[in-house]
């Protein structure tokens, strides 16, 4: 069955990026000084707020100059088990 409540990649992707946006604003820091800080090309960090298309190589690299770089570590580590059979398939042998 599909779930129509359920988000897109592109929504996903678009919602973090403005996340992102309002991160690097909240720290009055430019596009250009953050693409500097960063590594990321001016172009790939313009293109990242507009659309939410990133590498992740890039992604990180924007994490750890917006110094949030533990949320994104973070990500995945306390997944709750969804059944019986996750717990079993994640027991290690």
């Amino acid at each position: 069955m599909i779930n129509l409540f359920r988000k897109t990649w592109k929504e996903i992707n678009t919602g973090i990026a403005n996340r992102m946006v309002q991160l690097r604003k909240r720290k009055k820091i430019s596009q250009k000084d953050l693409a500097a800080r960063s590594g990321v090309s001016l172009g790939s960090l313009k293109r990242f707020e507009q659309s939410g298309e990133i590498s992740l190589q890039s992604f990180t690299k924007l994490a750890i100059a917006l110094e949030v770089e533990e949320e994104l570590e973070a990500l995945f580590s306390e997944v709750p088990f969804g059944s019986i059979e996750e717990v079993i398939n994640g027991q290690t042998k």
